[in-house]
């Protein structure tokens, strides 16, 4: 589930399954997409409870999956991911703890990434046979490069906060990564909604998260678990 709550200027919303290591599912994904329309404040601070940011989609989901729910789960995780990086303000990734596959797509998906020292990353979906098709496969060459993320994707190897920090896949680690929410909530809003207007550029990703959907079909349906 995916827990909101006000504090000031800064909606935070709290991926809520600590016993599943805050893996999400249909209803969760669902909480997610309703709560981001539903915010209003000026900054949106993402984060797990417990001891992990999120470990992605709950692969109890996806081993249930057949071709055709195999793309209607991308394509909410994509719209999720999508409605994150379009609202109307900023939003803040607060990872501390383990983030993973769709863990980290979404945080991709946010204006800023901000790690504890305990934070780790990981995309491990190419050990199961598949790969993030939450939108990562457009963002994350984007953000960290296309060298360092097909390292990342091809290994499924788990990083370390310090690492994420050098390749620029976080940009800064801090004990209290709510604090970031608090000084973009200071920000003129106008201004911060035209830079990330400018800054932004989709046109060519609706293409290539059409054949992200295609392809996580394809691999769902030969997936021997």
């Amino acid at each position: 589930m995916v827990r909101t709550t006000a504090d000031g200027d800064v909606r935070v919303l709290t991926f809520d399954r600590p016993e599943r290591r805050n893996a999400l599912d249909r209803e969760s994904l669902e909480e997610l997409e309703t709560a981001v329309a539903d915010a209003t404040e000026p900054v949106v601070y993402l984060r797990g409870a417990g001891e992990a940011f999120c470990a992605g989609a709950d692969l109890d989901v996806v081993r249930g999956l057949d071709g055709d729910d195999a793309a209607e789960f991308a394509a909410l995780g994509q719209r999720v991911a999508t409605a994150l990086e379009r609202y109307d303000g900023a939003v803040v990734a607060g990872v501390d703890g383990a983030a993973r596959g769709g863990g980290v797509e979404l945080a991709l998906a946010c204006d800023v990434r901000v790690a504890t020292p305990a934070a780790t990353f990981a995309e491990t979906g190419v050990k199961l046979g598949l790969f993030g098709a939450w939108g990562g496969t457009a963002r994350l060459p984007r953000v960290v490069g296309e060298g360092e993320a097909l390292d990342l994707a091809l290994s499924g190897r788990t990083i370390d906060a310090e690492t994420a920090l050098r390749m620029g896949l976080v940009s800064r680690v801090l004990e209290d990564p709510r604090s970031v929410a608090g000084e973009l909530a200071a920000v003129d809003t106008r201004a911060l909604r035209t830079l990330k207007d400018r800054m932004r550029d989709d046109a060519d990703r609706r293409t290539k998260e059409s054949r992200e959907r295609t392809a996580f079909e394809r691999l769902v349906e030969r997936a021997e678990w």
